[in-house]
């Protein structure tokens, strides 16, 4: 089957995004000091705000900020620190890009003051099941949201990385939570899913989940996937974070080739290039 014809619409806030038509660039905007790959860089609102409207121009369709580092063994922040650091960046990011914007959190507190300073995008790693108000939030909202597969928290997870067959339980897994987002009122047409690579996730499970991402469109939601310089790609080609982006790259393509519409990014000029290239060649030519 190919997946570019595959009819998807994702409904957000304000808007509608057919994302069978591409695959859409998220651009990742960490405002943390100790995210994995560029923690610090960005910590200042002057400095995250330059940076997205740099990511705009490279061509992302979607920027994600995140105000909560949540790679293996991250300390946990409080909502007021997460707040602090990221509504400044969205308010001001708000009036200043036309893409939609992304808030990547766990907090139903932060959630909600995102999409009321122009926020369009719930990203919650825990799929909705660390903070019980979270389902009200985007109920309410009407906003759109990401569901990511994970177990424990970014200090256990990789503990609970476990599985039978990992793709038959990370869908099954998945199904529950989104089953309980259907039970709250939640739109289906305003889901996305992300298969959580990295998340209790060790490099054999990445490696199976990807070889059958074809599997995630049982749902007949937008499959998104977070590959970006992740550690899986540093223990295959043995190179630190900052030197993984041509394995980033084959990762991506994989991904897309298997299904995925939309890809979390931090490189968005070199990443756009290479799904757009695949894109064109995966339609014979045309476009």
């Amino acid at each position: 089957m190919n997946y570019t014809k595959t009819a998807h619409i994702w409904r957000l806030t304000d808007r509608v995004l057919d994302v069978s038509k591409k695959v859409l660039i998220m651009g990742v905007l960490n405002v943390t000091p100790d995210s994995f790959s560029d923690g610090g860089k960005y910590q200042g609102r002057e400095e995250a705000v330059k940076r997205a409207l740099e990511m705009v121009e490279e061509g992302a369709d979607i920027i994600d900020i995140g105000g909560e580092s949540t790679r293996p063994g991250a300390c946990a922040v409080s909502a007021a620190e997460e707040l602090e650091r990221t509504i400044p960046v969205v308010s001001e990011l708000s009036h200043a890009v036309s893409v939609p914007i992304s808030i990547d959190t766990t907090k139903a507190v932060v959630a909600r003051q995102a999409i009321e300073h122009g926020a369009h995008i719930v990203n919650d790693v825990s799929g909705l099941v660390r903070d019980p108000g979270m389902l009200e939030v985007v109920k309410e909202s009407a906003c759109g949201c990401i569901v990511m597969h994970m177990r424990g928290t970014p200090q256990t997870m990789q503990e609970e990385a476990v599985y039978g067959d990992v793709v038959s339980d990370v869908i099954y897994e998945l199904t529950e939570r989104l089953q309980a987002a259907q039970k709250a009122g939640i739109s289906p047409e305003s889901l996305a899913i992300d298969p959580g690579i990295g998340f209790a996730k060790r490099l054999k499970h990445t490696a199976i989940l990807l070889n059958r991402l074809d599997e995630f469109h049982v749902f007949g939601r937008p499959v998104v996937t977070g590959l970006s310089r992740k550690s899986f790609i540093g223990e295959i080609l043995g190179l630190e974070v900052d030197q993984r982006i041509f394995g980033t790259a084959a990762a991506i393509s994989f991904a897309v080739i298997k299904g995925a519409r939309i890809v979390r990014v931090h490189d968005v000029s070199q990443m756009r290039q290479v799904v757009r290239v695949l894109e064109v060649l995966q339609r014979g030519g045309d476009g």
